[in-house]
């Protein structure tokens, strides 16, 4: 069977995303360059559940991009609860702002321009949960920020980690996002602070628990 045409048995045999988020994602696709790097149907379905799984009071986005990732964690939010997302391209605010603030969550997410890595720990914020989505590059340095800022056994998501393939595609040795992936497996297959594992869905999806 071909791989699209599971993904669109998946996808059918999901809870649905609602009309605003196929509107935002469409949108995403149309109006942005690389309009991909959204979280999509399948990957926003599993957030939302891992939320209410978890039941975290705060999380944290490193990534914001169209906001469709923050608007998927908030809707498995509880009363109380809030996203804090980073997006470090100031460019990206006009059309992101819009959505966030129109979503019917818009109560539950702090939108936030700036760089994640040196802002998030001035918040004072203690985090339940993480998702990192933004710069291949700094994945660590965004990771190590994330632990200094979570509670122990909060939850930490890292999304790309498979990246279309290309950590074991010899072909991209000297592409720094390809680089900067694989440097961030290895850091975390190596660390005792986390228990992990990688999910292979759409690009890769890592989960850590702080012990």
């Amino acid at each position: 069977m071909k791989s699209e045409e599971l993904e669109h048995y998946v996808l059918r045999h999901i809870d649905p995303e609602g009309d605003y988020l196929y509107r935002l994602y469409r949108a995403t696709n149309i109006q942005l360059l690389h309009g991909r790097m959204a979280s999509g149907h399948l990957q926003g379905r599993l957030l939302k559940m891992l939320v209410e799984m978890v039941k975290p009071k705060n999380i944290l986005e490193v990534g914001t991009f169209s906001g469709y990732s923050a608007i998927c964690m908030a809707e498995g939010l509880g009363e109380g609860g809030k996203v804090y997302t980073f997006e470090i391209n100031d460019e990206q605010e006009d059309f992101t702002r819009p959505w966030i603030e129109g979503s019917a969550v818009a109560n539950k997410i702090e939108f936030i321009i700036g760089d994640a890595i040196t802002e998030a720990p001035r918040l004072g914020v203690t985090f339940d949960m993480a998702f990192i989505d933004g710069d291949k590059r700094t994945y660590i340095e965004t990771y190590e920020m994330a632990l200094g800022v979570m509670r122990q056994g909060g939850f930490i998501i890292a999304d790309n980690t498979l990246w279309d393939g290309h950590v074991v595609d010899p072909t991209y040795d000297h592409d720094q996002q390809t680089v900067g992936i694989r440097r961030f497996n290895d850091h975390i297959a190596s660390d005792r602070r986390v228990e992990k594992v990688i999910l292979p869905i759409r690009d890769g999806l890592t989960m850590m628990r702080i012990k």
